[in-house]
């Protein structure tokens, strides 16, 4: 059984700002350079082997896909089965570890990160998913080491928690890892993700088969790189980029399967609970499905609202990395009497956005992520465009000649039920309804039924009832509710994240409510001067 360590009290990872003459900026311009000079082999890594297979993929940066940043080796099924058994053989070993132990590993690697790796995590990201500075810096740098540092805290806290002990007894709660192994299925789209959904099991004594997203491979083999130097034995994690229908027909038809981690699509989410569902007479115990899905996140204006404060938010929630956020703006709902205003700035601003390589630090948006997301993105545009009733107020071109580019798009829509108002789209679009001043508590009911999501959002008000009143009609629509901010920008320890509905299990990743998914607890009562009589007092005679 284990005890609680002694674990620091983390702080956030402040955050750095690559101004000119900063010399970070230049080690990072370096790192750039460096990686965009060579192509890199990525291998499969099972029980802490390198694995080369005879199928390869390329990775491209989305904002010059004519430039191969990697190959990555396919994981088959044979190579899926070794990776359950390499795991296997590590859970024997790594389950035993104390917490303590285990933390070393972990805030080592979370060290590592905030020197050593920064710059070259940081170009990977922004490189292969093409992230500005900013942008790399706030995910695969600050964030990645917040949740390895809070996670480990957060277990150490968890382990505090003990039931009572009347005299005579002694009662504890171990906390165990689950039987078997955590399937963590990894987003491209933040690199922090990539590595806390394998580490926050296996911070709990979990061993994890880990299928990161095909476009995020560069900057998640880097992830895993530095938890081998950070000392993380052979086999806890173990990494098999594949084609996701292949890996995942052998994790999740094996009987060892405890757990599965995911950030990625509704559909394939729900596909994945079906699957264990149909699946579930197999399995050596009922498997942890924790998963955090789509958004249709919405900012909602009251007429009391900030017209600047505003403004900036639309812009920022919603064109940051093009969108491809799970929090990112998407829909907003703003009043008659304050549009003109807001429009005015919102185009103001749009017409300074630079689009570009992010290797270019003048830019504030890249490209989208590949093909696929260019062409189902643009297809929304070429929609509204083709709707009279809808107006495509700024940007709508896209240009896939040399990178996956989509300009900052600002739709106003006549109807708050049109399709770019309640469907995901993922990219680069803020749809707009302008509603009537009177009808606020119409639109707060409007907002709260349109989606089927429920991830973010937020509220713009300066009038405090307004506030209010939005806090008890929305208190169901987001999992993270901002009020007067973008519901962009989660902070690892401030705002754990996560949201209900069609966006997840909101199992909050960056809290200690997620760790308590990964455990089996057992509870322990000892007692120290036991029954030597079968008999109790009431049963005497009178």
């Amino acid at each position: 059984m284990d005890a609680a360590p002694a674990i620091p009290v983390p702080v956030n990872e402040p955050v750095l700002s690559y101004v000119p003459g900063a010399p970070e900026r230049a080690t990072l311009k370096q790192a750039l350079q460096d990686l965009s000079a060579r192509e890199v082999e990525i291998p499969l890594v099972i029980g802490g082997r390198e694995v080369r297979t005879a199928n390869t993929a390329d990775v491209v940066m989305p904002h010059r896909h004519s430039h191969v940043l990697a190959r990555v080796h396919q994981a088959g099924p044979d190579d899926v089965r070794a990776a359950i058994a390499a795991a296997r053989d590590a859970w024997r070993d790594w389950s035993t570890w104390t917490l303590e132990r285990r933390a070393r590993v972990f805030l080592k690697a979370a060290d590592l990160l905030a020197t050593a790796y920064r710059p070259t995590v940081n170009a990977a990201t922004m490189l292969g998913q093409s992230k500005t500075a900013h942008q790399a810096e706030i995910d695969a740098a600050c964030e990645l080491i917040d949740f390895l540092r809070f996670n480990v805290h957060f277990a150490s806290r968890l382990y505090d928690e003990q039931p009572i002990s009347p005299p005579g007894t002694r009662n504890t709660m171990d906390y165990r890892p689950l039987e078997g192994f955590v399937y963590a299925i990894t987003p491209f789209n933040f690199t922090s993700i990539g590595g806390n959904l394998p580490t926050a099991p296996a911070i709990m004594g979990n061993v994890v088969v880990w299928k990161p997203a095909a476009t995020a491979v560069c900057s998640n083999y880097l992830v895993l790189k530095l938890l081998q130097e950070a000392g993380l034995p052979p086999g806890v994690i173990n990494f098999v980029p594949g084609p996701a229908a292949a890996v995942s027909d052998v994790l999740l038809a094996d009987r060892a399967l405890a757990g599965i981690h995911f950030t990625g699509s509704t559909e394939v989410f729900r596909s994945l609970w079906t699957r264990v569902a149909e699946n579930v007479t197999r399995y050596a115990s009922y498997p942890r499905l924790v998963g955090e899905t789509g958004g249709k996140d919405f900012v909602v204006a009251h007429a009391s609202s900030n017209v600047d404060a505003l403004a900036v938010a639309l812009v920022r929630g919603a064109f940051e990395y093009q969108g491809q956020k799970c929090s990112a703006v998407s829909r907003a709902y703003v009043p008659d009497s304050l549009w003109p205003r807001v429009r005015e700035r919102v185009l103001e601003m749009l017409a300074e956005v630079r689009m570009g390589d992010p290797a270019d630090f003048r830019n504030f948006m890249g490209a989208v992520i590949d093909r696929n997301a260019f062409e189902r993105i643009t297809s929304y545009i070429t929609a509204a465009r083709a709707d009279p009733a809808q107006q495509v107020l700024f940007g709508g071109r896209g240009d896939a000649a040399a990178g996956y580019f989509i300009e900052p798009t600002l739709i106003q829509v006549a109807d708050p039920g049109y399709r770019s108002m309640c469907e995901e789209i993922f990219g680069p679009v803020l749809s707009v309804y302008v509603y009537p001043e009177a009808r606020w508590a119409e639109t707060l009911s409007l907002v709260d039924r349109t989606s089927p999501y429920a991830l973010t959002g937020g509220i713009f008000a300066e009038d405090a009832r307004a506030v209010a009143e939005a806090h008890t009609a929305l208190r169901f629509a987001a999992g993270n509710f901002y009020v007067n901010d973008k519901p962009t920008g989660a902070v690892v320890g401030q705002q754990p994240f996560g949201g209900a509905r069609a966006s997840g299990t909101n199992d909050k990743a960056g809290s200690f409510l997620n760790l308590i998914r990964w455990t089996s607890p057992r509870a322990i009562k000892e007692t120290f001067v036991p029954a030597k009589q079968w008999t109790y007092p009431f049963m005497a005679e009178p």
